[in-house]
């Protein structure tokens, strides 16, 4: 008898993959069946998801999929990126092509909700990192321009809730997606109602809130029948990309810290309840959803995602680098040059990433980048820097020190940002496994369907099945100098 098949539906915000896993009661086997480009889309001066392109590539995924396993094929499960969502009309109609969280339309949202209701308050309330890309903003921005959109929606969903909508015809919000958008309230377990109403967002269009790992039901027909399967179930995975990451961390003990690297850097520890205080608030800290009832304690980093525009600049200007390519330029490059402040809001969206990095190194008095191995490895460098800083905070506001750090996804291939991670912030680092973040989507459909009973044995097979590279620190002191120039730039 064929091995159970899980289908995962990984959704970035630089591609799309479709993966399967087999499990034969001791380990775990991922196939890629399908892989696919994504990314925002312009229309007019507003940036968009093309959403009917996404569903046509993750139905061909599927397709894929039920043609290798058959009725192996036991479920479904989907992820994406955080924040975004799509409205649904009172006949279940998509109100417009959903919105890309880079979209200018957020910005000055920020100070025109602190206007209405105090920072501090909505920290209070809602225990998430403030950035202008979350839900929250999105939704004023549209309340402040009287958006007719916001006037006819009847329903909320974020973008897994939407797609598992699109395969099933259940209208459900998964918990750990809930959390990221700042509607949310981890005191409550449920919608921050009262400071959606404050600021005018109607709070008719939230819904039931799920947990990871529930069962959404079968293939709507007319989707069975178009991709020639025959019932298959579809499970509310872990919709948040992070949260399905982090289930699937190798680790045996709650003893570390968890590094989930790709465009975005999302470092933090997981708990049983948020800790939502000034001190939280000023390190930037957020509380988001996790699977089992955790909540993922951490801060959202800007992360590879400098090192992608960089890369998308020079392709613009005709030079095509591949990632190994970036790499050696990077290692090739003087050592403690120039740094930059990731999290710095000029690189959230700008119209040429190097030139852009090349403007603060010279703004802020230090030496320019002149060339592309030097502008990654301040990149790279000042990334690293920025680990340690969190890595700190974290250590004060748990009253503790985490010695090990666990760098899961697709960051994890640059071997050179997983060691500079580890003798930045002087800890061990354990890097794998990179498709982390579909096993731990595939680990929660698993134990769903009662073919791993926990999530700690879950983690088990997955360190019993995917290698890992274990990093030491290295060169103590020059890191050390390099992160006095660091917070004196933070400071500034």
């Amino acid at each position: 008898m064929a091995c159970p098949a899980y289908m995962a539906v990984d959704l970035g915000a630089e591609s799309g993959r479709i993966i399967a896993g087999n499990y034969d009661g001791k380990r775990l086997q991922l196939k890629e069946l399908f892989r696919f480009s994504n990314g925002g889309v312009w229309l007019g001066e507003h940036l968009h998801w093309d959403i009917l392109q996404i569903w046509g590539n993750i139905k061909k995924g599927i397709y894929l999929g039920g043609r290798k396993y058959g009725d192996a094929l036991l479920s479904i499960g989907l992820d994406t990126w955080g924040v975004d969502y799509g409205l649904l009309a009172a006949d279940d109609t998509l109100i417009g092509n959903p919105y890309h969280y880079r979209d200018s339309r957020t910005d000055g949202m920020l100070e025109y909700a602190f206007s209405l209701v105090p920072k501090s308050e909505i920290f209070e309330r809602t225990g998430i990192q403030f950035m202008q890309l979350n839900s929250l903003y999105q939704l004023l921005s549209m309340v402040k321009t009287n958006t007719p959109a916001l006037d006819i929606a009847e329903r909320f969903l974020n973008m897994p809730d939407l797609f598992n909508f699109f395969l099933t015809g259940r209208k459900a919000n998964e918990f750990t997606i809930s959390t990221t958008g700042q509607c949310y309230d981890p005191r409550a377990r449920d919608w921050a109602f009262d400071l959606l109403a404050s600021l005018d967002i109607p709070t008719k269009i939230f819904g039931e809130i799920v947990p990871p790992g529930s069962m959404m039901g079968n293939l709507r027909p007319s989707v069975a029948e178009e991709l020639s399967l025959s019932s298959v179930s579809v499970i509310a995975s872990a919709g948040h990309d992070t949260a399905s990451a982090v289930a699937a961390v190798p680790a045996s003990t709650q003893d570390y810290i968890y590094l989930s690297s790709g465009t975005w850097s999302l470092l933090g520890v997981e708990l049983d309840q948020p800790i939502i205080s000034t001190n939280s608030m000023d390190a930037e800290m957020t509380n988001e959803g996790g699977v089992g009832g955790k909540i993922r304690f951490l801060k959202n980093i800007v992360g590879l995602w400098l090192v992608q525009e960089c890369r998308r600049q020079w392709a613009h200007e005709g030079n095509e680098y591949s990632y190994d390519d970036l790499t050696k330029m990077t290692s090739e490059a003087p050592i403690f040059g120039p740094l930059i402040v990731p999290g710095d809001s000029r690189f959230l969206a700008p119209d040429d990433m190097p030139k852009t990095i090349q403007g603060y190194c010279k703004e802020t008095g230090q030496t320019v980048p002149e060339n592309k191995g030097a502008i990654l490895r301040c990149v790279l460098e000042s990334l690293a820097l920025e680990y340690r800083w969190v890595v700190e905070q974290i250590d004060h506001l748990i009253g503790k020190q985490f010695p090990i750090i666990h760098i899961i996804g697709g960051g994890t291939k640059n071997k050179l940002l997983n060691q500079f991670a580890a003798s930045a912030t002087g800890r061990t680092v354990i890097a794998g496994p990179v498709e982390a973040t579909a096993i731990g989507n595939i680990l929660v459909q698993a134990i769903a369907m009662g073919d791993i009973p926990s999530l700690a044995e879950g983690r088990a097979i997955v360190k019993a099945s995917f290698d890992v590279e274990t990093c030491e620190p290295v060169d103590p002191s020059a890191w050390d100098e390099a992160y006095e120039r660091y917070l004196n730039l933070k400071r500034r």
